[in-house]
């Protein structure tokens, strides 16, 4: 009995393919308000294909019509998206996990021994924000860039201190509600703004702080430390992952541990 769909070896391998990004898409747009667009249009796709496989020639030429129009609007609604997606392919990480390719490609790589010297200044100016209840947000950079998901502030390319972080995070300053940079041993940007995470399953308590780490932490392996306004919780943020609250007794253990795996 002959199949009225001729399939090889080679169209179960590029369903297989098909499949795979399909849900490395639903990963990233899950949990925010593009799931729906994104099933939405899935569902059409799948629907013009049956269409097609079926030999339904004018349906099949007016949903090909549709899809093909649809395309750069897709691109415009989707831009985040495709954006998140395709840094998530070029995942630092990943491709330095990756033996082959890391014979080629030199990465700069910082060592948690970088930050060591510099753990007591942030947990001094953390531990003083938490007692007064200021709230902060700090990044610290690791191996992927900042410069796409850390817009505004004031360059200042200074040198880490707990007084200048407090000076920086105090209530009436200019800059106190924006995010501080911190590379290596330096603070290289005061008052930047980061991305809002789209994700609507947060938890209830998250204030817009909490949402802005989780934000960039969905774009990139940077760690971030959130000094809560209402409660001076101490929060740790890294690959979508959050850690709160943190006892300033095992900040240091914590951070250095996280800077070890990055």
């Amino acid at each position: 009995m002959k199949l009225f769909i001729d399939l090889r070896w080679l169209d179960v391998i590029d369903i297989l393919l098909v499949a795979f990004l399909i849900y490395l898409l639903y990963n990233i747009v899950r949990g925010t308000v593009a799931i729906r667009i994104f099933l939405g249009i899935f569902a059409l796709y799948l629907f013009w294909k049956i269409v097609e496989a079926l030999k339904m020639e004018l349906l099949s030429e007016i949903l090909g019509q549709f899809i093909g129009v649809g395309v750069i609007a897709l691109i415009i609604v989707f831009q985040q998206e495709i954006r998140r997606f395709l840094l998530f392919l070029g995942n630092t990480r990943a491709l330095q996990e990756n033996k082959f390719l890391s014979r080629f490609i030199s990465w700069n790589k910082k060592s948690a021994s970088e930050f060591t010297s510099d753990i007591n200044e942030l947990y001094e100016a953390c531990k003083s924000l938490s007692k007064d209840k200021t709230g902060a947000l700090i990044v610290l950079k690791r191996n992927s860039m900042l410069e796409a998901f850390v817009t505004g502030g004031v360059e200042l390319n200074a040198k880490l201190s707990n007084t200048l972080l407090e000076s920086i995070f105090f209530k009436n300053s200019p800059m106190h509600d924006g995010a501080v940079v911190i590379e290596g041993d330096s603070i290289m940007v005061a008052g930047g703004v980061l991305p809002i995470s789209e994700k609507r399953k947060l938890p209830s308590q998250f204030g817009m702080r909490h949402r802005a780490a989780m934000g960039l932490s969905e774009h990139n392996d940077a760690l971030i430390i959130i000094v809560s306004e209402e409660t001076g919780d101490v929060s740790i943020v890294q690959n979508e992952e959050v850690v709160s609250p943190i006892k300033m007794s095992d900040f240091k253990k914590e951070l250095l541990s996280r800077l070890e795996k990055s």
